[in-house]
């Protein structure tokens, strides 16, 4: 399906962008384009691979003159720039709002004068039902997408989100800090033993946004059912792989923005969400503002559905969360580092 085409990736630096490439780079695709602000992980990631289809672009999704650069012939844009950390985004909630929000439209904008082919923008289960500025602004960047797909036809442009939610191992994630506090010798810190997150791997997130890009229609966005689980029982999952089984934790209390659970899917967006297996799909509401014809004929009963979250998904159990961490290329590298394996 990307035989000859140009993908772009914004923040393409990251770790989803990284496991793109690892996907993708020896496929019959003709061009990979990195665009991102941060020139050292550019540099980085140019001596990582070494290869003639990756090129990169120095830019920012605010800087709509970056962005029409970088757009030129692109088939296909994977939108993963974004300001991701929550207690960040607390304290600089307009740079949230310049980048997630702003920045997404000026993306979009770009890809629609292009003549862009699909676009696939990342959210989050911060998105959902949102308490921090982070997840406020990812609600509005879905809320943009969701509105400029309204105006378009399908032999336009597609566009699509998907929304996910802890991506095991990521960069920025709590998986990193537990292992660097293990292999330092340092207290692992949690905030809240009973706090549960959604847990799936880099790789199925890049299932998830491919399996949006291939099923996608304007304005939809698309879950994929993901198991859960505590943030206790994954620290002492992680211990017990270290062969550290009684190294200390102790509890530091929520941080800035937390929740106790996350959600992926609203008891509202379950009325109407198609159940495809492993992944749900959130048609776009494409009801006009004429709202007078609603108080006759009526929507869906809300109130017979329940929303989708991490404490009412299947739970992991710790075999099962520690077949997840095996998997992982990250942990496989930092046992074999540790001496483990």
């Amino acid at each position: 399906m990307f035989k000859e085409k140009i993908l772009l990736i914004t923040g393409g630096t990251g770790s989803f962008g990284n496991a793109v490439l690892r996907r993708f780079l020896n496929t019959d695709i003709k061009e990979i384009r990195i665009f991102s602000r941060d020139e050292k992980k550019q540099d980085d990631m140019r001596k990582q691979y070494n290869h003639p289809k990756l090129k990169f672009y120095l830019g920012d999704v605010r800087d709509v003159n970056s962005i029409i650069d970088v757009m030129r012939g692109v088939d296909y844009v994977f939108h993963a720039a974004a300001l991701k950390q929550v207690p960040s985004c607390e304290f600089y909630p307009m740079q949230a709002v310049q980048t997630n929000v702003i920045g997404t439209e000026n993306v979009l904008n770009c890809a629609i004068n292009a003549n862009v082919r699909k676009v696939i923008v990342l959210s989050t289960d911060k998105a959902v039902y949102p308490i921090n500025a982070m997840g406020v602004s990812k609600a509005m960047m879905e809320k943009v997408a969701v509105a400029k797909s309204r105006n378009l036809s399908e032999n336009e442009i597609m566009i699509a989100c998907t929304r996910y939610g802890n991506v095991m191992a990521s960069r920025g994630s709590v998986i990193p800090l537990f292992i660097d506090q293990i292999r330092n010798g340092k207290e692992i810190t949690i905030t809240d033993p009973s706090m549960t997150r959604f847990m799936m791997s880099l790789d199925q997130a890049v299932e998830l946004v491919l399996f949006a890009f291939e099923n996608g229609r304007n304005g939809d966005i698309f879950v994929q059912k993901a198991p859960a689980a505590t943030i206790e029982l994954l620290a002492k999952t992680l211990t017990n792989l270290f062969n550290k089984l009684h190294h200390p934790i102790k509890i530091i209390g929520t941080r800035h923005g937390e929740k106790l659970y996350e959600t992926l899917l609203t008891r509202e967006e379950m009325v109407t969400a198609e159940d495809m297996g492993n992944y749900y799909r959130i048609p776009a509401d494409t009801r006009d503002l004429n709202y007078t014809k609603y108080f006759e004929e009526g929507e869906e009963v809300v109130t017979q559905a329940h929303e989708y979250h991490s404490h009412n998904t299947c739970r992991l159990n710790e075999n099962e969360l520690k077949q997840m961490l095996l998997e992982l290329r990250e942990i496989q590298n930092d046992l074999a580092e540790s001496g483990v394996v």
